[in-house]
């Protein structure tokens, strides 16, 4: 039994080095890592007033319209991160947004969780998606942000091959609208942290979006009337030099 025991120890300590290592290596892959080498956007430090409100999940007949509607009287033009099943259910909805100059972008065809499945499976939901946004809308984005903003080097990677920047939103402005915490909530999250170059996160589908829409009646001519101006997140990011080719004016309907 004592040499058993010696033997399991000795295993342990060997294995030390290893999962320190491992550790260490997870812990270097923070925001800093991928931002410095421009892999990952979460936002765009500029002196200008300007912001990128962006929309997951959707889209959606009725909070999606909802939401088009307010933006349009706002002159805002906005970042739908739309989930492909949805858009191959709607695909009017989608084209409606197109047609009005929003930016769409790309959040897999199921919204599944992307630390549980494979590269392969990822990659088949970044490309049935933009197969349905392009057949719907004659687009072809090319941002894509994960479910969940969960990132890691292997969605990065397959989203890279993909053509793909991640896009991510800015830590001080997640709504949360999700979990519908009050409207007075989503206003002052928005409000109370707004900043040159943020980008925001809203949904516009995944239940009772009403909080949403309320929330935006508010925040929209607040956030005109302080000087900013509303745009997606590639026209935020070409204005300053931030990315590559990428922009509503870039995705291309051949």
């Amino acid at each position: 039994m004592k040499k058993q025991a010696l033997a399991i120890f000795i295993g342990m300590m060997l294995l030390i080095p290893s999962l320190t290592g491992s550790a260490l290596a997870r812990t270097q892959r923070d925001r800093d890592y991928y931002e410095t080498r421009g892999e990952i956007v979460w936002e765009v430090p500029t002196n200008t007033k300007v912001m990128a409100l962006t929309f997951d999940d959707g889209p959606d007949p009725q909070y999606t319209a909802q939401i088009a509607e307010l933006l349009k009287q706002y002159n805002a033009k906005a970042t739908f991160f739309v989930v492909g099943s949805r858009v191959k259910s709607f695909p009017e909805v989608a084209r409606q947004l197109a047609k009005e100059q929003h930016e769409l972008a790309n959040h897999t065809y199921s919204h599944p969780d992307v630390r549980r499945i494979s590269n392969a499976r990822l990659q088949t939901e970044m490309e049935k998606t933009q197969e349905i946004i392009y057949e719907s809308t004659g687009i072809r984005p090319q941002l894509f942000r994960p479910p969940g903003g969960y990132y890691s080097d292997s969605v990065v990677n397959v989203a890279k091959r993909e053509g793909f920047l991640v896009v991510m939103w800015s830590w001080h402005q997640d709504t949360r609208d999700w979990s519908d915490p009050g409207v007075r909530r989503i206003v002052n999250k928005v409000l109370n942290n707004a900043r040159n170059g943020d980008i925001v996160l809203f949904h516009d589908y995944g239940g009772n979006r009403s909080q949403t829409v309320k929330a935006l009646r508010e925040i929209l001519p607040e956030l005109q009337k302080r000087g900013y101006q509303f745009v997606t997140v590639s026209e935020m990011m070409r204005l300053y030099g931030k990315t590559k080719k990428v922009g509503q004016g870039d995705q291309g309907s051949d």
